[in-house]
């Protein structure tokens, strides 16, 4: 990981929010500030301190912290400002629709984080912290308070999504391959790929296989055969042995493979390998499908979680357009202006 995975930064994939801090406004930027939004200021102190524990990271990890008046330097300052302005935004957006964080939700999310990263032990929770240039406390305070204000906000801008039966259905029909098994038997085999230089020689493969096919038919150890001749490193040494299933194996090899009856040993098989000499070990075993009531609970979860995404991001660019106007940064704060996408010309 980076020296900058404990940054508070990462907290907002909680709900993929993206939210571009948009420039402009007419609210002046006080001194001591480095943005204004929606009439709140974002104090310098804060982006100090954010910085500071990003150079305390690249210190754990005996990195130089990238020099001020730098790209590197100015890059890491763009993204923790973007980040202060998309914090603010967010505690907005959550008390327009009543949305608070407890001591007890930072509590569960914290919990939540030691068990899930830390094997459920606070002392190496706070060793990591402590590396990356946080207090358990600063932590709470920032990081994971926005990581239940994030959860909470997902929660309520999404609790109205639904799947239907026919949605769930629908995805089943559209993605049978991964509900069920096709054909499958256990065969096997000799491959002889007699070479001249670097390819293989047909017609003195041929002449080995048929040599082999003679052999077999005459009463030949089929797995002493293959150790000794197969052109296979993966199944030579066990007899020659595969379980297939249909249409894993190149089209001539499947088709004799599933054509045999059990028991019985074609005749050299051509292949872009060579040839092969195949026993048919098993019957041949029926696809199945896997019945879709089995299957439901999970397409239903997955299904919804795709909705729940989707609507999340409507919300995200909601509130980017919500902004537009509602931001302004201190000289040098702005963030880059991205290229305008190019027109065709006629």
């Amino acid at each position: 990981m980076t020296p900058l995975r404990f940054t508070l930064a990462c907290l907002l994939a909680t709900v993929a929010l993206a939210a571009a801090a948009c420039g402009g406004g007419s609210d002046s930027v006080p001194s001591g500030a480095i943005a204004v939004v929606g009439g709140t200021e974002i104090s310098k102190a804060d982006l100090d301190q954010l910085i500071a524990q990003a150079k305390k990271g690249y210190e754990s990890q005996n990195q130089d912290f990238p020099k001020a008046g730098t790209p590197e330097y100015q890059s890491i300052q763009t993204q923790y400002v973007a980040y202060l302005v998309e914090l603010e935004e967010l505690r907005q957006a959550a008390e327009e629709v009543g949305i608070s964080v407890s001591e007890k939700d930072v509590d569960a999310a914290e919990e939540k984080l030691i068990d899930e990263r830390f094997d459920g032990k606070r002392a190496n929770y706070e060793k990591a912290l402590e590396k990356q240039g946080f207090t358990a406390e600063q932590y709470r305070e920032n990081a994971l308070e926005v990581s239940a204000l994030s959860s909470k906000i997902f929660d309520e801008v999404t609790k109205g999504a639904k799947v239907t039966d026919q949605e769930i259905l629908a995805y089943y029909t559209q993605n049978q391959s991964q509900y069920g098994t096709p054909e499958s038997r256990d065969v096997r085999h000799i491959l002889i790929a007699e070479k001249d230089g670097d390819k293989v020689d047909f017609e003195a493969s041929k002449a080995k296989a048929d040599e082999i096919y003679g052999q077999l038919g005459g009463g030949g150890d089929f797995a002493a055969l293959a150790k000794a001749s197969s052109a296979d490193p993966g199944s030579k040494d066990t007899g020659g042995k595969l379980t297939i299933t249909r249409g894993q194996t190149v089209p001539e090899f499947d088709k004799v493979s599933f054509e045999l009856d059990k028991g019985e040993l074609s005749k050299p098989v051509k292949t872009e390998y060579g040839y092969h000499v195949i026993e048919a070990v098993s019957g041949v075993r029926k696809a199945q499908t896997t019945p879709i009531d089995k299957v439901k609970p999970t397409i239903h979860a997955t299904l919804l979680q795709e909705k729940r995404n989707e609507e999340m991001q409507a919300w995200v660019e909601d509130l980017k357009e919500d902004y537009e106007g509602k931001v302004s940064y201190a000289a040098g704060y702005e963030p880059p202006q991205l290229p305008e996408t190019p027109t065709e010309t006629q």
